[in-house]
């Protein structure tokens, strides 16, 4: 067993590695380039909903508020008629990144504390470098992509996306794990 206290420089020098890679990815014109595109008619959209003054929140529509309401004749006639939606509406100010780098950038210290816990717990100081890569790399991946697939699954997401998010965290992953196999105590 190695102590968590002694995994803070990998904990977060992969984090930091991890940050600067998703930096890159997304703003790069890499395999993201495509992920939103317009919709047609954006203006018409826009002219539609505004005036609706949706708050900040995601929403479906339409959206039973039963069971036995979803199996209604006249809700399964709105969805044949559509559109059938599933959306998050963002406040109206500009787009500040700020706070979600930081927010990005405390969950990949987050996900470095549970690689460093599930290795710690299993290998001691000293294990090898690929013993390490193994633990710390599996954990980081599964904090990365796995619940992903959630979105996909449940509120179709398209798959697309879930792939190309899965491959970003598989990146993660290495980092995470190549980082932690280098700086593990001896």
């Amino acid at each position: 067993m190695t102590e968590l206290l002694a995994l803070w420089l990998p904990i977060l020098l992969s984090a930091v590695f991890v940050f600067i890679a998703s930096s890159i990815i997304h703003m790069a014109p890499l395999w993201h380039k495509g992920d939103y595109p317009p919709v047609p008619n954006e203006d018409a959209l826009r002219a539609a909903v505004g005036p609706l003054a949706i708050p900040p929140g995601d929403y479906m529509v339409p959206r039973a508020t039963s069971g036995a309401e979803m199996r209604s004749p006249a809700f399964i006639e709105k969805i044949k008629q559509g559109p059938v939606l599933i959306f998050s509406v963002l406040p109206n100010k500009p787009l500040f990144m700020g706070t979600s780098l930081v927010l990005w950038f405390i969950y990949c210290v987050v996900v470095s504390i549970f690689a460093a816990y599930i290795a710690g717990s299993a290998l001691p100081p000293g294990a090898s470098y690929l013993a390490v890569f193994r633990f710390a790399g599996a954990t980081a991946f599964i904090g990365y992509s796995l619940a992903l697939w959630q979105m996909t699954i449940w509120y179709k997401r398209a798959l697309s996306h879930t792939i190309k998010a899965n491959f970003d965290g598989l990146i993660y992953a290495l980092l995470t794990a190549g980082t932690f196999g280098w700086l593990w105590p001896r």
